[in-house]
Parts: C-alpha cells; structure tokens; sequence
C-alpha cells in the first residue's frame, strides 16, 4: 500500500465529503436520516468506529494536557 501525501489525503477527503445547508433543525434532520438510510451497514458501522477512534484520541489528548498542568 502507497502512503498518501498530505495533498493526496485531503484530495480524497474532499472527494468522500457530502454536505447539506439546511434552513431549520428539522430539515438538516430529515437530511441526516436520508444520508445514513442510504448507506450500507459496513458504512455506517466504519463511521461509527472512526468517531469512536476520534474520541478516544481526543479524550487521550485532553488527560495528556491535564496532566501536564499538575
């Protein structure tokens, strides 16, 4: 496997990014509903691990610089 240059990694993720501008809470949430219905379960499964990896880093980073305050 090829590692990706930065320009080739945000390249992709511009590629994979889908937006909505929504002109009330209810529509962006009719939105969302649409989105995630219309994936297959591997995707949102793959989504739910990658945000659950993304907390997990975060939470780390904040007791990594609460640790260092002490």
């Amino acid at each position: 496997m090829k590692t990706m240059t930065l320009a080739e990694r945000s390249e992709e993720r511009r590629r994979r990014i889908v937006g909505n501008r929504a002109r009330s809470f209810a529509e962006a949430e009719e939105w969302d509903l649409e989105f995630w219905q219309s994936k297959t379960p591997e995707e949102r499964l793959s989504a739910l691990v990658a945000i659950r990896r993304d907390v997990e880093l975060a939470q780390a980073a904040r007791r990594e610089a609460e640790s260092r305050k002490d």
